[in-house]
């Protein structure tokens, strides 16, 4: 072998070592970064599934309660503003708003006997109790994604790496404050 090719060999070689694992970094911190965008698109599912079946819940106690009206205005205006949220924070701040008015639409229930027998209403509930341990799950799922993402980009050499392509953290999905006391809600009696 000449010299002029052993000299491009070993050159070729350190230029292999040293961007097969930035290769390798970029391409683990655009798969974290996309694992965080597919659990917040969970997320915005399940805030959509619970928004969704509002107006049947609100429908159905209205039948029932039609002189609570606003508690129903309090209901639609929070839903639109969880409808027009566009930040993680935003969305965490909407989706608590909307929470506290179904605990009190929830509450407006335990006056009228009549409702809670309603099969529709026992329906939305199930689906509603179920949409929310859906949104708890997605939100830890969120949390958890953006924690390794953030964790990633912070460590060397992945810092070095995500200063040159631009990658920031993320924001965790919190709630708002108030929001962590829980509204207690009873169906039955």
């Amino acid at each position: 072998m000449s010299r002029r090719l052993k000299t491009s060999l070993i050159v070729i070689g350190v230029l292999l070592i040293i961007f097969l694992p930035l290769i390798g970094s970029y391409n683990s911190i655009v798969g974290l970064e996309q694992k965080v965008s597919a659990a917040q698109a969970n997320i915005d599912t399940q805030l959509q599934r619970r928004s969704d079946l509002i107006p049947n819940l609100v429908e159905t106690v209205k039948g029932y309660a039609a002189q609570e009206k606003t508690i129903f205005t309090d209901v639609a205006n929070a839903r639109a503003r969880l409808a027009g949220a566009q930040t993680v924070t935003d969305r965490a701040n909407a989706d608590a708003e909307l929470s506290s008015a179904l605990s009190r639409l929830l509450v407006i229930v335990e006056r009228y006997p009549d409702l809670k027998s309603n099969q529709n209403f026992k329906d939305l509930s199930v689906a509603l109790e179920g949409t929310e341990n859906r949104i708890g799950i997605a939100r830890q799922d969120y949390n958890t994604a953006v924690n390794n993402y953030n964790t990633s980009i912070r460590r060397f050499p992945n810092s070095i790496i995500s200063g040159m392509f631009g990658f920031s953290q993320k924001t965790y999905y919190k709630a708002s404050q108030g929001a962590q006391e829980v509204p207690k809600v009873n169906f039955t009696r």
